[in-house]
Parts: C-alpha cells; structure tokens; sequence
C-alpha cells in the first residue's frame, strides 16, 4: 500500500511539472494582450462668469481627454463617444502627444460623425507617450446631466479596444433657452464683429441682452409691484394730509404742513437709509418689501397731498356756496362736489407722481430689495459689462413712455374743454363745454343743475327756482 501510494505521487509530481513547462513556452510564444493606455482626464471647463465649478450646458467650453500608453504599446487612434446632443466642429479638435516633457509634433486628423469624435494619429504615439485631444468650442447638451467617458482606441497593431473604465465625469448644468441662444449668438460672425466695437460691446453686446431681459424681467415685475401697491395707499394718506394742511385749528393745520415740509424737504434715499437702518436698531423687523412700500407710500403722500390741495383751491368758490344752498353740509360738499371735480383735474398731475415713484423704486436696490436695478447690477457685476443697465432702462420706458404721452393727451383735453357733446332738448339751456368759464355765472349755474342729483326729486326744482329768482333779483343773468 506504502509502496503504491509513493508511486501515485511521484506520477502526480512528474505531471505538475510537465503542465508548468507547457504553460511557460505558452507565454513566452504568445504576448500577454493588455490596455494600451489609461485615462487620465476626462474633464469640461468651468464656463459661467464668476464661477470657476460650473460647466453650463449649450454655451461654449473646452473638454478634454488624456491617457497615458503602456510601455510597450503604441496609439494610433482615439474615439470619443461624446453625450447625447453635443455640438462640436472638427476644426476645434486639437491633439496633442507628450513624452516625457518633450511635445512632439505629431500630425493627426479628426473626424466627428454625429455626436463621436474620432482622432487619427498620422504616426502611432510612441510607447509610453501620453495623449491628449481637446474639443474647444464644445456644446454639451442645454439640459444638463452627469456624463462618463465612453468610446475606444485603436493599437498601432491594429487591434481595436474599448475605453478604460473611469470613475470621472463631467457634470453639467441645464441652461435656459435665453442662454442657448445667447451661446449661438457668440459664435455668430455678425456678433463678433458688431462687439469688435468698444462702445457697442460695453453697451449693447446682443449676446448679454438675451440673457439680461428674463432676468431683470422678474425684477421688473417687483418694482411694479411696489407702486402697484404703494400709490393707491399714498391717495387717501395724501388726501388726508391735505385736509389737515387746510384746516381750520392751528394744531392740525400745524401737524400736516410739518409732516409735508419734513417729507418734502429730505431726499427719499436719506429716508430710506433711516427706515431700513434705523428701525432695525429699535426692534422693528420686516421684510425688505414690506419696508419698500411704507417709505414709498409717506414719501408720495405729502407730494400728493399738495397735489390735491392746489386741486381744491382752484375750485371757484361758487362751487361751495351752490352746494351748501341745496341743504348740503361741508363732509357732502366735499366728496360728492368738490372732490370728483379736483381729482378730474389732478389726474394728469397724480400720473406724473406715479411716474416719479415708479422711477424711485431703484433706489430701492441700494438698502437691498431685490427689483430691477438690484438684478441689473447684480448681472453687470458678473459680466463687467454695462449693457444690463440699458436694458433696465428700456423696461422703465415701457411703463415711463405710455404714461407720459397719456398724461399729454388729457393735458390737451382739458385745455380745449371737455370732449363736446350734441346737444339735446334737455341740455340746450346749459352753455356748451368749451364755452363755459368755471368762475362765471353760467358755470355756477350748470353745476348746481348737476348737484341737484343729490338732493330730493321733489326739492331739486323747487331749489333750482329759488337759487334762480334769488340770481334774478340780484341782477344776475343765468342763461337758459
């Protein structure tokens, strides 16, 4: 048993060997098959302004790849499976081979068929060169994603592989249509040579406009917001004011002159800087609109509040007296006679303080709220360029503009009278519009006819006639 069991081992030994032998003349007659490079680089350059991680998406950029060969292979080509809706031009490929730290200059051509780019070594890469190829002017795909490297690589022998594994990517952030098609307008020959100017690049570049209109247009939508809900709050505030500025006592006829001369005779950003600052210190926090608005709304009243008392005043006095002889009391005369009157002739002055106060929305960008000047400087501080502000200025004047050429329109109307009437059976004892002078006796009389609404049905002729024998007897004459 001893002896066979010897026997079977020394067999078993004899052979192991003989199997070892075979596979060592195997290696020595076939090559062993390895990668011929490893990649070092698959990496995109950073392309937004001011930000030096960011790769945007659909806007211009530089990707790069680089892989080091073994030692005894040589590259002869390179294909690179670019993401899905790329854009590059094969002229912007640029290949570059490296031994050691000496560049050689290594012909090539490349050839970019849908979304892959192929690079062809006119010489195989030596043995242990390192290579790299360059997209520039790349467009990686507008809306975003985390990319890998895919693609493959050919051997100076002609054996053909596919691209190492790598756990680097290329993270890409999605653009918004505005800035893809500002990305296609810097490639344009038109733009290039219309930026070639100083002035028009630092001012208009068409490219920054693109880009600028969505962005300041949320902050446009702020600063309506602002006046939208200021002045109708300044009104009444103002109208109050200006009811105190008239009184009769010293004490409230004191209180609204000071508040108007204080608030008239100190700059709205001085007044700014003491809310946004001051109240703070004192405990009172809100939010930066909020604080906008209030500051906007007591700086527009005591405007308006002049505003309305020139209004009241230049009403003839007649108005009053009319008024108070068909049995109304002062708070009637006021709000059913005298204010409908002022306030028609105000409105071309009250939309000349909306115009002034939507434009005082910007200083608003100096203590923090975030409206259109704010968005406009925030962008030129990015960009270094001025053309942000002129498109600000342009979304004022779409506001400034219409509004303006409104308030020259009814300036002319009320000039040359009310817009004239046909007259009927009923009105043709009131003089015509235009030729009625609002201090004479004919527009005292017309407007006691039109305060007569106000009063009884049963009163308003009898009031009429007496209002008319008392004119009568007085000398007066009140046409029919």
């Amino acid at each position: 048993m001893q002896i066979a069991f010897a026997f079977a081992r020394k067999h078993l030994a004899g052979a192991a060997a003989v199997l070892f032998a075979a596979a060592l003349a195997v290696s020595f007659v076939l090559p062993v098959q390895a990668h011929a490079l490893d990649v070092e680089r698959w990496t995109a350059k950073p392309n937004k302004d001011g930000d030096n991680t960011t790769v945007l998406g659909a806007t211009a950029t530089r990707v790069t790849w680089q892989g080091q060969t073994a030692e005894d292979e040589s590259l002869a080509s390179v294909t690179i499976e670019m993401p899905e809706g790329t854009t590059v031009g094969a002229e912007n490929v640029k290949t570059t081979v490296l031994v050691g730290l000496d560049r050689l200059d290594a012909a090539s051509e490349a050839v970019v068929d849908g979304n892959d780019v192929t690079v062809t070594l006119a010489e195989p890469a030596p043995a242990g060169a390192l290579v790299m190829v360059e997209c520039n002017r790349t467009l990686l795909p507008g809306g975003g994603g985390s990319f890998g490297l895919a693609g493959s690589y050919t051997t100076a022998d002609g054996q053909r592989h596919d691209m190492p594994a790598t756990d680097q990517v290329i993270n890409v952030t999605g653009t918004s249509p505005a800035e893809q098609l500002s990305s296609w307008l810097n490639q344009q020959d038109w733009v290039k040579a219309w930026n070639s100017n100083k002035f028009l690049h630092l001012f208009f570049d068409p490219a920054i406009i693109v880009t600028s209109v969505p962005a300041l247009f949320a902050g446009w939508l702020v600063s309506i917001g602002v006046v939208v809900v200021s002045f109708p709050l300044a009104i009444p505030l103002g109208l109050l004011l200006s009811f105190l500025r008239m009184a009769k006592h010293r004490l409230p006829r004191a209180i609204g002159a000071t508040y108007i001369n204080i608030v008239r005779g100190t700059p709205l950003f001085l007044q700014l800087y003491i809310a946004f600052f001051g109240l703070p210190l004192m405990g009172v926090q809100m939010d930066n609109f909020t604080m906008g608005a209030i500051v906007l709304v007591m700086n527009s009243s005591a405007y308006l509040a002049e505003i309305f008392r020139a209004g009241i005043q230049s009403i003839s006095q007649g108005q009053f007296e009319a008024a108070r002889s068909l049995g109304m009391n002062g708070a009637q005369t006021m709000f059913f006679v005298i204010i409908p009157q002022t306030v028609r002739r105000v409105i071309p002055t009250m939309t000349s303080e909306f115009i002034l106060m939507y434009k005082d929305t910007s200083l608003l960008a100096a203590v923090g709220v975030t409206e259109l000047m704010m968005y406009a400087k925030t962008i030129t501080a990015a960009t270094g360029n001025v053309t942000p502000y002129i498109v600000a200025a342009g979304f004022y004047l779409i506001v400034t503009i219409p509004l303006t050429k409104l308030i020259n329109t009814m300036e002319a109307r009320m000039s040359n009278g009310r817009r004239k009437h046909k007259k009927g059976p009923a009105d043709r004892s009131i003089t015509s519009a235009a030729s009625v002078v609002p201090d004479s006796d004919a527009g005292v009389a017309r407007s006691i006819r039109l305060s007569e609404t106000f009063a009884g049905p049963a009163s308003q002729t009898d009031a009429a006639t007496r209002i008319y024998e008392d004119a009568k007897r007085n000398g007066n004459h009140i046409s029919h």
